[in-house]
């Protein structure tokens, strides 16, 4: 089912073309990125050792600060799961008490 331009235009206004022009320029482009991209790593000698070293030192710590996230990110949850765990045993000990309570009241 095709959209007449116009009818874009209007349901989106202006700055919506504008973002889908961008969108499309970007896309254009990235063609001709990919062939001068890493230029100085490519050309090899001491500024492209130096280029892969800052790369892999990056990449390194990138990685160390996800790591670190995601480990915090355990913890919290297995502290949060232990304290639902404490929660759901007090209402289990409550509920077992109502019991024990209607239990002696229909005894009496």
């Amino acid at each position: 089912m095709a959209v007449p331009a116009s009818a874009v235009r209007m349901r989106l206004g202006a700055w919506g073309v504008r973002t889908m022009q961008a969108r499309n320029f970007s896309s254009e482009r990235s063609g001709n990125v990919g062939s001068s991209a890493g230029s100085v790593r490519e050309a090899g000698g001491a500024f492209g050792k130096r280029e892969q070293a800052e790369e892999e030192r990056y990449f390194r710590a990138r990685t160390k600060e996800q790591l670190a996230a995601l480990k915090k990110h355990h913890e919290d949850e297995i502290i949060h799961h232990k304290k639902e765990m404490e929660r759901l045993q007090k209402e289990i000990e409550r509920h077992k008490q109502a019991i024990n309570k209607l239990k002696q009241n229909h005894d009496d």
